[in-house]
């Protein structure tokens, strides 16, 4: 796909799904701590899981500190709800410490600072840098902006990192944050994994799957309308 045509999804998705205030995240956060440590706490599960453990674990660990010197079963317990919850605990605690012994207890604003904490990839680490900074380092490839921008035609690769490359020579660095937020909104609201809504969607004339599902709806029609012909 050419870059006008990328754009022109961008600009339809936008009105579509309009950023209003600035916000672009989809768990509740008020400070980098908060946004890292839900960021970790949302792989394979979903915003409603995490938010509604927020306040219970940040009125017990509100700072990397009181975090860092929690024991992982006592988190456990807070998380319990939340899919692989020995493991996230773990990986909280272990971030925590590192910010505190690292970071003199500021969560880092680099790539490379962020991907040291255990429990952060590259999409975590995107994530939190766009949400909790405004720093547009990369394009997060969750699995709602990777079936969207292949079924859109916006990358043709499977692997989340090519995604990402194919989407940042896309859109202009500038937007790589809406792009992300716009993607999971029309993933979510119209081209789910199954049964698409293809009547609602702003984009449909310019999505490669759309066109190829009709094309191959139009072939299955004329075979059929010959073999009737055949029959009769």
């Amino acid at each position: 796909m050419n870059r006008n045509t990328a754009c022109e999804i961008y600009r339809r998705l936008l009105a579509r799904y309009p950023i209003i205030d600035d916000r672009r995240h989809f768990i509740e956060f008020h400070n980098p701590f908060e946004a890292l440590i839900l960021t970790i706490l949302s792989a394979q599960t979903t915003d409603r899981a995490v938010n509604a453990v927020r306040d219970e674990l940040f009125s017990r660990y509100p700072t990397p500190e009181t975090l860092a010197s929690a024991e992982p079963e006592e988190v456990e317990q807070i998380i319990r709800s939340i899919g692989f919850h020995h493991m996230k605990a773990r990986y909280i605690v272990g971030a925590a410490k590192k910010i505190v012994s690292e970071f003199g207890g500021e969560v880092p604003q680099t790539m490379e600072g962020l991907l040291s904490l255990p429990g952060v990839g590259r999409k975590t680490a995107n994530i939190v840098l766009s949400h909790a900074f405004g720093i547009n380092a990369g394009i997060p490839v969750d699995t709602h902006v990777r079936r969207v921008s292949r079924r859109l035609g916006l990358t043709l690769r499977i692997d989340p990192d090519v995604i990402e490359r194919d989407l940042m020579t896309l859109f202009p660095q500038e937007v790589w944050g809406d792009i992300n937020y716009l993607l999971i909104r029309h993933g979510r609201a119209v081209c789910m994994a199954r049964n698409p809504k293809h009547d609602e969607c702003v984009v449909a004339d310019l999505c490669q799957y759309y066109q190829e599902m009709r094309t191959v709806e139009e072939e299955g029609g004329m075979k059929r309308g010959c073999l009737h012909k055949m029959l009769r």
